[in-house]
């Protein structure tokens, strides 16, 4: 029977959600993960443990841990890997995959104490660093143009591709039909940004394709659009109706503003 310890690529999938995979080697992962049910399930614990973080952040409920904690809890983790925790920690190489590709092959530790583990050491690793969005915005939108994986739902009519999210993900993303602004939408898909599902809208300006990503967030609505660019992409965020609105192309930065504006006065 398969166990979590029979892919040696589930370091990868931590590495992933870290934003620390460049292009090719997170498209790599996307292949491979569709085929293997490990990864698959790594993902999902990972993913797990991380709201489990964010919905303590929200609900006040979030403290750093005491050093003193955190050393008892580091203790009691090399007990389960057969380590003494008396002997000092050898250095590893790699970073936060490779550390983690000792505690997924360690038999000691079944699978769900390894998501345990994220979450408690979410202090130490995921929290103080923060995720890099605006990277995994780009990175996801470079893996969307890989063959094959840039729409999951291939439509022009706003009525198939909003009711093809239901049941999918657990909220009602805004789907608009910007045609007349020429910006045609082609479809929608999911992707995986910040920890958590989101949905991925997928709009076209000539030879150019937009991905404008969307999920849940509290915020200020009336604040204006901030723009950025990075590694050759444009990027404009904002906040709507409850939602965060990411949306990324190597189109030009006006255009890209052009459709966001267009985004926010229709409809």
């Amino acid at each position: 029977m398969s166990t979590a310890f029979d892919c040696d690529k589930v370091p990868l999938v931590q590495a992933e959600l870290d934003g620390e995979l460049d292009a090719a080697a997170a498209a790599a992962l996307a292949a491979h993960r569709a085929d293997c049910p490990v990864c698959r399930a790594a993902t999902a614990e990972l993913a797990r443990a991380r709201r489990l973080v964010a919905d303590a952040r929200e609900s006040g409920l979030y403290h750093r841990m005491p050093d003193d904690f955190r050393r008892r809890l580091t203790a009691q983790i090399n007990l389960a890997r057969g380590q003494d925790p008396s002997l000092p920690r050898q250095p590893q190489r790699g970073g936060w995959a490779a550390s983690w590709s000792g505690r997924w092959r360690g038999g000691a530790i079944g699978f769900g104490l390894g998501a345990a583990c994220a979450a408690a050491l979410a202090f130490l690793v995921v929290v103080p660093r923060g995720p890099d969005i605006t990277g995994q915005i780009i990175a996801g939108h470079i893996r969307a143009l890989q063959p094959g994986h840039l729409e999951d739902v291939a439509s022009s009519d706003q009525h198939t591709v909003k009711p093809w999210f239901d049941g999918r993900i657990d909220f009602a993303p805004p789907v608009k039909d910007l045609a007349a602004d020429r910006f045609p939408l082609k479809g929608g898909r999911l992707d995986y940004i910040g920890g958590r599902p989101v949905a991925a809208l997928v709009y076209q300006r000539d030879k150019h394709l937009i991905d404008l990503y969307v999920w849940p967030e509290a915020g200020d609505s009336t604040a204006p659009p901030e723009s950025a660019a990075q590694h050759g992409y444009n990027i404009v965020h904002w906040v709507a109706g409850g939602m965060a609105l990411w949306a990324v192309s190597d189109v030009e930065a006006g255009q890209l503003r052009e459709f966001v504006e267009d985004w926010r006065r229709s409809p």
